[in-house]
């Protein structure tokens, strides 16, 4: 699903798709969204460029986003297929399409409506944003799109659990774009190393907040410092607050020391540099 606003970003995400092998993905788009959304590592273009000998650098498994379903439509129709409870979901960008999916009614795909069908299919959800070290600052993905953000905690079922990472976790592990380049040196066409050898940064090193929100979904809590359990509210101006509740829906990942922020980029380098 492509999370993140416009059609550079599913161009992007089919390019993935298809140089990891599995082209058949699905992929949703975002429509009548969050406008002029800030882009800190614009990728959008990988897309679009050539080798040396005017031919398409990395292949795409379909070239017209019209053809695209909305995002939110995609979502129904995937989770319509489900058997219930049994869908885990990771938002690692704005929660445009999920508070559109959450916003939805009766359709060829269900005859529930976007909160009943969530709360039928889905067993949890992790998510890359807020701040909760710090009460009063608000964080990038919720804040873009705030009422997109408000919408969707207003709406999301109370009886689904969630899982934070905020970006005070992400912010302590340093990916520097001269690893990327050394991680993937067993090749010389890779869509994320070619990002890094076409951009020239102020700050040139990337935050690892979307891979951790991922590795804690795939591989589990064990690795993680974790909250207790609460509830999480957002609001007009995307500060986040937790209030402790032992029968709360949400936890939040809590920041490391040196030594774990070391062993998370090691892990994370690890992946990339396998073939």
């Amino acid at each position: 699903m492509v999370d993140r606003e416009g059609e550079g970003h599913a161009a992007f995400a089919d390019v993935m798709n298809t140089y990891f092998g599995y082209p058949d993905l699905p992929i949703g788009q975002v429509r009548n969204g969050i406008k002029d959304a800030k882009i800190w590592t614009d990728y959008r273009c990988v897309a679009d460029l050539k080798d040396a000998n005017g031919q398409p650098m990395f292949r795409r498994s379909f070239t017209n986003n019209a053809e695209l379903p909305d995002g939110y439509k995609l979502y129904r129709r995937l989770l319509a297929e489900q058997p219930d409870k049994s869908v885990c979901i990771i938002s690692i960008g704005f929660l445009t399409c999920l508070a559109q999916l959450l916003e939805s009614g009766a359709d060829e795909y269900s005859s529930l409506n976007g909160v009943d069908l969530v709360r039928r299919k889905v067993k949890c959800i992790y998510i890359m944003g807020g701040a909760f070290s710090q009460t009063s600052e608000s964080e990038y993905n919720f804040e873009q799109g705030v009422e997109f953000s408000q919408t969707f905690f207003r709406l999301w079922p109370k009886d689904i659990d969630m899982m934070f990472s905020p970006g005070e976790v992400g912010y302590q592990v340093y990916y520097q774009p001269e690893q990327v380049i050394s991680d993937i040196s067993w090749t010389d066409r890779h869509p994320i190393k070619q990002v890094y050898l076409m951009n020239d940064y102020d700050d040139p090193g990337q935050r690892m907040w979307d891979p951790l929100t991922v590795i804690q979904a795939i591989e589990g809590d064990a690795a993680f410092l974790l909250s207790e359990r609460g509830t999480v509210s957002i609001d007009s101006h995307a500060v986040t607050t937790f209030t402790p509740s032992p029968s709360g829906n949400c936890r939040y990942q809590l920041p490391g020391d040196s030594a774990w922020a070391a062993a998370k980029l090691d892990f994370i380098r690890t992946m990339n540099k396998m073939h």
